[in-house]
């Protein structure tokens, strides 16, 4: 039988992922389902279930991670990994996270029934709180995996009612051993919705994700004067709104002349004293942009270390300060390679492209060969209730993980 003819079950796909919606199903047909909750913990469950009915071993690490795994015919070999999260945020969609696990389930059950034994094993993974909906940081256990975060920081998270993270970790029963840590593997795939516009809008079934993109996040700062708004005459004013509306005018204005790819975000702004008869003496700002070129990034960086001088007009100070940044991480070529050819195997249509949001990959890929796949969102949408991806492109996607799958399981690299 050749391995590009082996399909998976669309309908079983499309009954498993609703199933798992019923975990945290909103009104308006969303999910809540925040990491370490009662029904995430039920959704944990669940997904045991379902693999060990397969035959699988499900063990779970020291930061709740769940690793369900079919053995190969040589199980020594480091395994191929299927996976993402069963975490959602609050009131977000029925399939960000829960598709890439839900497609490693598929990718089994499809091996399983067709009688096929991989000479490596097949794990399928199911990481803890990569929302960061709950327990910040996002990609906190991915994170400790990869060395990026501390785990005693992270065990000290609280979420709104104070509850600690290693409380609920502990109460979950999903607290194990870190032996089981994920520690090496021939390849980590992860299927995920794209969560932005590009597939729909150009009419493409499958975007084979090259990188997901360096970003960096500042806090601007403008320090004007406070005076009465009906007398202080324009001319002898300090006003730092007036100030900050024109450093976001000229911020535009050379941001959108370096790069097309290059996205930006002005997602926070206080005014003080915010009083409508107060002129506001200071406004307080975030600017994050986005690129995988870490050349465009440093351009970035220049433009806003240079805002300070540029507020002499409105008579304000400007001061700027880096919260945090990330650089791109580029996916294994030869998974990415090995993806695309399964999707052009397959009929279907694809292109390369950039993530722009985070995912656990980019961690992951930090030290196990990483790719990931997208499936379109409808109208873009993600992290809503009107969060969509159709069951077939639900199912495309799928396949195109399955067919690199048997490639990776029979060939070993």
């Amino acid at each position: 039988m050749e391995k590009q003819k082996i399909l998976i079950n669309g309908k079983r796909l499309k009954e498993t992922i609703e199933e798992f919606a019923d975990f945290g199903r909103t009104e308006k047909n969303g999910v809540t389902r925040l990491a370490l909750s009662d029904v995430d913990i039920k959704a944990r469950r669940h997904f045991q279930t379902l693999c060990e009915q397969l035959g699988m071993s499900v063990v779970w690490d020291d930061m709740g991670n769940m690793y369900a795994t079919l053995r190969g015919i040589d199980n020594n070999h480091p395994p191929v990994v299927v996976g993402s999260h069963l975490d959602s945020v609050k009131k977000g969609g029925r399939f960000d996270g829960v598709l890439g696990v839900l497609t490693g389930l598929e990718v089994v059950r499809t091996i399983v029934e067709n009688g096929i034994k991989p000479e490596v094993p097949i794990v399928v993974a199911n990481i803890t709180n990569e929302e960061g909906a709950r327990f910040e940081p996002s990609l906190m256990a991915s994170g400790v995996l990869s060395g990026h975060f501390d785990k005693a920081a992270m065990l000290k998270s609280t979420d709104a009612d104070g509850i600690p993270f290693a409380e609920a970790l502990k109460n979950s029963g999903y607290e194990g051993k870190e032996e089981h840590r994920l520690t090496e593997a021939a390849a980590f795939l992860e299927l995920h919705i794209e969560q932005g516009p590009v597939l729909e809008s150009e009419s493409i079934q499958i975007g084979i994700v090259e990188c997901v993109v360096g970003m960096v996040c500042y806090e601007i700062e403008v320090m004007g004067e406070s005076d009465h708004a009906g007398t202080t005459p324009m001319s002898m004013r300090k006003d730092a709104l007036f100030a900050a509306n024109h450093l976001i005018s000229e911020i535009r204005e050379k941001m959108n002349k370096l790069d097309d790819q290059l996205v930006y975000t002005i997602g926070r702004m206080n005014v003080s004293p915010n009083i409508h008869t107060v002129i506001p003496n200071k406004v307080v700002f975030t600017l994050e942009a986005r690129h995988k070129d870490g050349k465009v990034m440093r351009q970035v960086e220049k433009i806003i270390q240079g805002l300070p001088d540029s507020s002499s007009k409105e008579k304000c100070k400007v001061t700027t300060n880096k919260l945090w940044e990330r650089h791109t991480v580029w996916f294994n070529e030869n998974i990415v390679n090995s993806l695309e050819q399964s999707a052009k195997n397959l009929g279907y249509s694809c292109k390369r492209m950039v993530s722009g949001a985070g995912h656990d990959a980019q961690f992951i890929a930090t030290y196990i060969p990483t790719a990931m796949v997208f499936v379109p969102s409808v109208n873009g949408k993600s992290h809503a209730e009107d969060e969509l991806t159709t069951w077939e492109d639900c199912e495309n996607g799928v396949n195109v993980i399955l067919q690199t799958v048997l490639d990776l399981t029979t060939d070993k690299f």
